[in-house]
């Protein structure tokens, strides 16, 4: 074991770590282009612009954004902190924080089938204010609960996007 090799790839890798949103980039994309590649289109449904143009724009752009951006990283560009950034960069991501809130998205993504998107979306919006550091009982499910509505009626009511009522179905 040779431990200044070990400690040498450490820090190519953070000093490279933007790499890794590259590779995200370009998995996503190759995921959106072969899905549109691959879609079945009924031919009455072709106009001057199909089903599949949209997500060909998105998947190649990802793509392109991907690749230039591993360019850019490999050729020692770095992501930069905005002007009113106030976050020390150096400083590790808070453990506690991303885990509540990698909990809160997985539990709706459980909740929503069989809770329905008003419930399951509110305990993610209180869960994720709580996660991020609210600390009032009072007002943060209720908040959490108005927007929940709010966002199941705009998108299922007014822009015809049908989320899952579950058990409130009926009285939504």
């Amino acid at each position: 074991m040779n431990p200044p090799v070990t400690e040498g790839r450490r820090s190519w890798l953070r000093d490279h770590s933007e790499l890794g949103v590259s590779l995200l980039l370009l998995a996503i994309g190759v995921l959106v282009l072969t899905d549109a590649l691959t879609m079945d289109v009924d031919i009455t449904q072709r106009g001057p612009v199909g089903p599949r143009t949209v997500p060909l724009v998105v998947g190649t752009g990802l793509f392109a954004v991907a690749v230039l951006l591993a360019v850019d990283v490999l050729r020692g560009g770095r992501g930069g902190a905005e002007g009113g950034e106030d976050v020390d960069l150096s400083e590790p991501a808070d453990r506690r924080t991303v885990l509540l809130l990698a909990g809160v998205f997985l539990a709706t993504a459980v909740l929503i089938g069989p809770l329905g998107f008003p419930v399951s979306g509110a305990l993610l919006f209180w869960g994720s204010a709580y996660a991020l550091g609210s600390r009032r009982p009072g007002r943060d499910p209720l908040i959490a609960a108005a927007l929940s509505l709010v966002t199941y009626v705009v998108f299922n009511n007014l822009l015809g996007v049908p989320l899952p009522g579950g058990p409130l179905m009926g009285v939504l």
